[in-house]
């Protein structure tokens, strides 16, 4: 493959669609604030159109969270995704702290480097919640904003700030042996979905990136987003909030605490979907994302 900054583990994938996805990844040297080297930050970009798609994703996740949603979009508009600081393969450099400040700034500067016009913004889980710390921050950047499953009301435990070696490693390695548990226990049963282990295997491929534990231990600590909740209310942009109703992972009121929370906002529950429609319902997800970005406003 020509992306060989990716962990070998890559060569894995047998599914064509996920194949080009990945052969689409690149790559650019982004000069921050954050650091006196240039961050080598993983994106992909697909299609044209006016107003630019930047597409987020959730906690411990990469760009490969979006192989199916993304292609849907690009039919239709300019669309991208960034694999966001501390984690996905964008690279760990070990003199930054990782925190949803540091991942602000990173991401301001890549949309000031590569895109430079406003956007509309889609943030899945995590994503969502650095989308919502985005908008507030730098209005003038985004247009309106697509919330799908996002944190915001329910965060990371309180305790994991306060966690000390070698607990902290030994909590972060345990989120990698879930993934390689489910693959291998996966990868023995003979009438299995090819596409559950396609989705194990996308899971867990930044997992192999240099410096993963490091960065996860350090925006683990940071308390992620846990100071969001009181400053929803003050998005002003149109929001289009897409719920799985299946979430096993979020509080079905969280759905309507963003409704209500976001004056301009349209609350789309879907039925038969669970934390990640965009890997869940593609299809659908893809169109009200368009329709919404047609039509504006509600």
């Amino acid at each position: 493959m020509l992306t060989n900054f990716l962990p070998s583990q890559v060569n894995q994938f047998k599914d064509p669609e996920t194949i080009a996805f990945v052969q689409s990844i690149e790559r650019i040297a982004l000069a921050t604030s954050l650091s006196q080297h240039p961050i080598l930050t993983t994106y992909i970009k697909k299609g044209s159109g006016v107003t630019p798609i930047l597409l987020l994703h959730g906690f411990d996740s990469s760009i490969l969270e979006f192989r199916l949603l993304l292609p849907l979009l690009a039919t239709q508009n300019e669309t991208w995704a960034v694999d966001l600081l501390g984690f996905g393969f964008t690279q760990r450099q070990k003199e930054i702290n990782y925190s949803p400040t540091t991942i602000q700034i990173h991401l301001y500067d890549f949309w000031k480097t590569l895109i430079n016009r406003p956007i509309i913004l889609v943030g899945a889980s995590m994503g969502g919640a650095t989308a919502i710390d985005f908008t507030l921050t730098y209005p003038q950047v985004v247009k309106s904003l697509v919330l799908i499953n996002s944190l915001g009301y329910t965060n990371s435990p309180p305790f994991s700030k306060y966690l000390f070696p070698p607990f902290d490693f030994l909590a972060v390695e345990y989120l990698r042996q879930r993934h390689i548990l489910a693959l291998n226990l996966c990868s023995k049963l003979p009438n299995l979905d090819t596409k559950i282990l396609l989705a194990i295997q996308c899971a867990m491929l930044h997992q192999e990136m240099p410096g993963w534990h490091d960065a996860m231990i350090s925006y683990t600590k940071n308390g992620g987003y846990s100071n969001l909740a009181d400053r929803i209310a003050k998005v002003e942009k149109p929001t289009l909030i897409l719920w799985g109703e299946a979430d096993d992972m979020l509080p079905p009121e969280d759905a309507e605490k963003f409704q209500q929370s976001i004056a301009n906002s349209q609350l789309i529950k879907l039925k038969n979907c669970g934390h990640a429609p965009q890997i869940e319902q593609p299809q659908m997800t893809s169109e009200h994302i368009l329709h919404f970005l047609n039509n504006g406003k509600f």
